[in-house]
C-alpha cells in the first residue's frame, strides 16, 4: 500500500456515505457485518506465540476493538472484528488469496509465500506492515528428536523421515540447516508435510526420526519430555521473524482500520514488555499451552517483541528467497516493494512517545532481566549470562546473575524444600533462552555452562579440553553453596 487516503478525504467520504444512508463498500469477503458496519477479518495463530502482539494477546486484551471504538466515536462508522485461528500461515494465505482475510500474522517464509501468491490479484495483493517478534540469530525454529534418539547432529538424519510443515518458518530453517550440514534438502532426508500436531504425534509414535517446527512446538515437546533438542536454529546465525501482512486494497479503502490495528499492536507490545509474566499467563490461557513454555519464549531474553521493520530483517527476507525457490513454485517477489513501513511510521507518530527511526535503530532485546541476584549478591547486568528462577506459587520470578548462580539458587531452594516451577538459562554459545533442566551442562573449573544441544556442548569441550560434561542434577549437587 504505497498510497494512503488522506484523513480529510476519508472524513469527507464517510460524511457523504452517512448522508446517503449507506456505508463504504468493505472490500472484504469474510465479514458478516450489517450494511452499515465495516467487517475486519483477522487471521492469526494462537499457538505461534511470536505473533501474540498481533494475535492471541491482542485479541484477549481487546486492544483492536478499543482502538476501533475510538474511530467509531469520531466518525460514526461501526466495525465488526472477526478472529480466525489457524495452526500455520498457509491457510491464512489461502484465505487472503480468496479475499476473505484482511490482515494476517505469520512467519518469514509464510509471509514471502503470501506475497508471492497474492501479487497477481490486485484485490488480494498483500504487503508486510510490521514485525511481531524476531530472533537475531534464528532461535525461533528448531529440530527435535525422540528422547532416546542416538542422533547428535543433522547429518545423523540422512535418509530418514523428518516432519515439517512445508513452506513454514520451521521448514525454512530445516532446508537451510541441511544445506549447511552437507545434505541435499531435496534428497538427503524425506520431509513429510504435516501440521505441527500431526508431526508431534508422528515423532512420539516413532513414525518420523525428527520434527522441525517453529515456536512453541520444540519447547513444548521438550518441556513435556517427549523430545530433546537436536538442532538450534540459532546456529544459522540469521534472523528469523514473524510479522503482519495486509491486503493492500482493503488497507487503501479502510486506512483507519490498519491505523487502529497497528496502534493496537503497539499497545500489546508495550504490555508484553512491561508485564511479561502476566502476558504469558494470558497467552497460555488463550492458547492452551503451558505457561512455562509460553514464558520460555515470551519472557525476558526470549523473543524480541519489536514491531519495526529493521533493514537487517528485510535483508534476511531477501536471502530466504533462494531457499523458497528450491522447495517449490515461488514467483519472483520484489521484497522492497512488498515491505511498507509508512503505516507503522504513522502509528508511531500518532503515539508520540518514540520516533519510528529511533525504535528501528534499537538492536538489543527490549526485554531483559535486571535486579540483584539474592544468592550470589551480584547485579544482574549481562543479558548473555542472566538467568531466571520461577518458584511454585510465585507471582514474580527471581533473577540470577549467571547460570552458576542459578544452580546455587536451585540448590538452596531444594535444601529449603521450595518447589521450582521452571528455571531458564541462556545457551553459553548461542544465547538461546532454554529450560535449565533440559540443557546440556558442562563444568569448566568452578563455572557451569548450559547449552541447548549436545553438539554445542561438544564444540565448547573441543576448545576447552579441561571442561567435562555433567548432568543438571549433578551440577546442582556439586555447585558451591
Amino acid at each position: 500500500m504505497k498510497r494512503r487516503i488522506p484523513a480529510a478525504a476519508l472524513a469527507a467520504a464517510l460524511t457523504t456515505a452517512l448522508l446517503a444512508g449507506c456505508s463504504l463498500d468493505s472490500d472484504s469477503g469474510g465479514g458478516a457485518a450489517g450494511a452499515d458496519t465495516v467487517p475486519v477479518v483477522i487471521g492469526y495463530q494462537s499457538k505461534t506465540i511470536n505473533t501474540v502482539t498481533a494475535g492471541t494477546l491482542l485479541k484477549a486484551q481487546g486492544y483492536l476493538e478499543k482502538r476501533l471504538a475510538a474511530v467509531t466515536e469520531r466518525t460514526g462508522t461501526a466495525y465488526s472484528v472477526q478472529w480466525q485461528d489457524y495452526d500455520t500461515g498457509a491457510p491464512i494465505t489461502a484465505q487472503m488469496v480468496a479475499e476473505k482475510i484482511d490482515i494476517g500474522s505469520m512467519g518469514d517464509y509464510p509471509m514471502l509465500i503470501n506475497g508471492s501468491r497474492t501479487q497477481a490479484n490486485p484485490r488480494a495483493k498483500t504487503e508486510i506492515v510490521s514485525v511481531t517478534g524476531y530472533n537475531p540469530k534464528g532461535a525461533l525454529n528448531m529440530v527435535v528428536v525422540p528422547p532416546d534418539s542416538s542422533a547428535t547432529g543433522l547429518a545423523d538424519l540422512a535418509g530418514q523421515k523428518v516432519s515439517a510443515s512445508v513452506g513454514s518458518a520451521g521448514h525454512g530453517t530445516l532446508v537451510q540447516a541441511l544445506d549447511r550440514a552437507g545434505l541435499d534438502p531435496a534428497t538427503g532426508v524425506e520431509v513429510l508435510n504435516q501440521q505441527p500436531q500431526v508431526g508431534s504425534s508422528a515423532l512420539e509414535s516413532g513414525q518420523v526420526a525428527a520434527l522441525s517446527q517453529f515456536v512453541a512446538w520444540p519447547g513444548l515437546l521438550v518441556f513435556q519430555g517427549k523430545a530433546k533438542l537436536l538442532y538450534d536454529g540459532a546456529e544459522l546465525n540469521r534472523p528469523t521473524l514473524h510479522g503482519v501482512v495486509v491486503r493492500e486494497s482493503y488497507a487503501e479503502q479502510h486506512p483507519e482500520v490498519l491505523d487502529a490495528f497497528l496502534l493496537a499492536q503497539l499497545d500489546a507490545t508495550r504490555f508484553i514488555r512491561s508485564e511479561p509474566l502476566e502476558a504469558s499467563r494470558i497467552v497460555a490461557e488463550q492458547s492452551g499451552l503451558p505457561q512455562e513454555v509460553v514464558y520460555l519464549y515470551n519472557g525476558p531474553g526470549g523473543t524480541s517483541f519489536d514491531p519495526t521493520l529493521k533493514p537487517r530483517l528485510v535483508e534476511a527476507l531477501k536471502t530466504d528467497v533462494p531457499y523458497l525457490k528450491s522447495i517449490g513454485d515461488f514467483a519472483d517477489l520484489d521484497i522492497d516493494g512488498f515491505v511498507d513501513d509508512a503505516p507503522l511510521r504513522a502509528a508511531y507518530a500518532a503515539e508520540g512517545t518514540e520516533t519510528y527511526d529511533a525504535a528501528t535503530a534499537v538492536a538489543a532485546n527490549p526485554t531483559t532481566l535486571t535486579g540483584t541476584d539474592p544468592v550470589c549478591g551480584l547485579p544482574v547486568a549481562d543479558p548473555a549470562q542472566a538467568s531466571e528462577l520461577w518458584f511454585d506459587g510465585a507471582t514474580q520470578t527471581q533473577p540470577a546473575a549467571d547460570p552458576t548462580c542459578l544452580l546455587r539458587s536451585i540448590k538452596k531452594a531444594r535444601a529449603e524444600g521450595r518447589g521450582i516451577r521452571a528455571a531458564y538459562v541462556p545457551d553459553a554459545e548461542l544465547g538461546t533462552r532454554w529450560f535449565a533442566d533440559k540443557a546440556v551442562w558442562v563444568r569448566d573449573g568452578a563455572r557451569y555452562l548450559p547449552f541447548t544441544t549436545a553438539a554445542a556442548a561438544g564444540r565448547y569441550q573441543q576448545t576447552n579440553p579441561a571442561s567435562v560434561p555433567i548432568t543438571y542434577d549433578r551440577a546442582v549437587e556439586e555447585v558451591r553453596p
